[in-house]
């Protein structure tokens, strides 16, 4: 099982990233996925998460209407598409599969003027 996100970056608040997550090893087409993320020194949590079939989304309250997550379920990808970004969305954001211990290496996020 692999998940390999790209995407993270230095950017300046108000500005937009997308971040992407390549899959493999497993049946995409058949698994929930989400977004967690960590900021220094906290907990890592969930931010937004998407049905195996793209139509369910949920977000957490803090990241509603600035994040938009889809999927490709043809390319086994998951995006993350960021807005409005603030300098407390900075961490590391990482790519998981819903009731698994599968894990992407993370993402460094950084909104910063």
């Amino acid at each position: 099982v692999q998940l390999v996100e790209s995407g993270g970056g230095l950017v300046q608040p108000g500005g937009s990233l997308r971040l992407s997550c390549v899959a493999s090893g497993f049946t995409f087409s058949s698994s929930a996925m989400n977004w967690y993320r960590q900021a220094p020194g906290k907990e890592r949590l969930m931010v937004v998460q998407i049905d195996s079939s793209g139509r369910l989304t949920y977000y957490v309250d803090s990241v509603k209407d600035r994040f938009t997550i889809s999927r490709d379920n043809v390319k086994n990808t998951v995006s993350l598409e960021m807005n409005s970004l603030k300098p407390e969305d900075t961490a590391v954001y990482y790519c998981h599969r819903v009731s698994s211990n599968y894990w992407g290496q993370g993402t460094q996020v950084t909104v910063s003027s």
